[in-house]
């Protein structure tokens, strides 16, 4: 096929050898099945900020900062020098959260490099090789969900020890390979201590696998991982290890309604978009 404009410096580099074919394409990036040396891979190129349609954008990138203080300054004044860096640090954010999680032990797509808004990384696949499915796009068989849904409250765990949540957690960017579930699609991955919508983020990603779960295993919606995670984390006593029990009692205070009816509102919002995901996708 014809080499994509923002992969052909990959491939006079030496860094791809052959595209070849589109994998999947989506509002924020497309992703091509490529070949390095003897290796297949993916080249996910991130599409440029003007058509790149993340929904509020702004909320992940609180508490993102660069070491340099001036392009720290031109992001915060949202110039036009700003933009372009606070689009480079929306690119490269994905492949340092690939990269911290691999090393805390979640399972995440193993990444080479991001070039000028290409990231090369694993491909990952199923038990017969081919391409891993989301989990989306397939059923997955009942005695399965109790110990997947365990794997990935786990996962969140680890990647909240490390100091990250996901933000966009759910079905669609699970992928099911053979040695089990697969979390991808990092760049909106947000600062848990940096950033105030973190609690919230953590909540909906928990929300969201879990109803996943639930379909096959009704009784995991009566979990309260988020609770707990969140807890234990605010008092610092999570640690990579630990074994969760998905239970939590909530000590009797002050109900703060704005906060309340600002997370309900939330949710609502988030229920609308998968919607229209799915009617999307078929």
């Amino acid at each position: 096929m014809k080499i994509p404009k923002r992969i052909q410096p990959l491939v006079e580099d030496g860094l791809v050898d052959e595209v070849l074919r589109p994998l999947m394409s989506g509002k924020e990036a497309t992703v091509y099945l490529v070949r390095c040396g003897d290796d297949i891979r993916c080249a996910k190129v991130y599409k440029d900020v003007a058509v790149r349609s993340f929904k509020k954008a702004v909320q992940y990138q609180e508490g993102r900062k660069v070491r340099n203080s001036r392009r720290q300054r031109a992001m915060e004044k949202g110039s036009r020098f700003g933009r372009d860096e606070q689009e480079k640090v929306w690119q490269t954010a994905e492949v340092e959260a690939l990269y911290r999680l691999r090393d805390a032990g979640v399972r995440v797509p193993e990444a080479f490099g991001c070039f000028d808004g290409v990231l090369l990384m694993e491909l990952i696949t199923d038990e017969t090789g081919d391409v891993a499915p989301r989990l989306n796009d397939i059923l997955i068989p009942v005695e399965r969900a109790v110990e997947d849904h365990t794997t990935m409250m786990h996962y969140v765990m680890r990647m909240l020890c490390v100091g990250l949540v996901h933000g966009d957690l759910s079905e669609f960017n699970v992928l099911m390979a053979a040695d089990g579930p697969v979390i991808i699609d990092l760049p909106q991955a947000v600062n848990a201590a940096g950033n105030n919508n973190a609690p919230t983020m953590l909540a909906r990603d928990i929300a969201n696998m879990t109803r996943y779960y639930a379909q096959y295993v009704p009784e995991l919606a009566q979990t309260r991982y988020a609770e707990e995670l969140w807890a234990l984390y605010e008092a610092g006593a999570l640690h990579p290890d630990m074994k969760l029990t998905g239970e939590f009692t909530r000590q009797e205070h002050d109900v703060d309604v704005d906060s309340v009816m600002q997370q309900i509102e939330e949710a609502f919002r988030e229920e609308m978009e998968k919607r229209e995901r799915m009617r999307e996708a078929d």
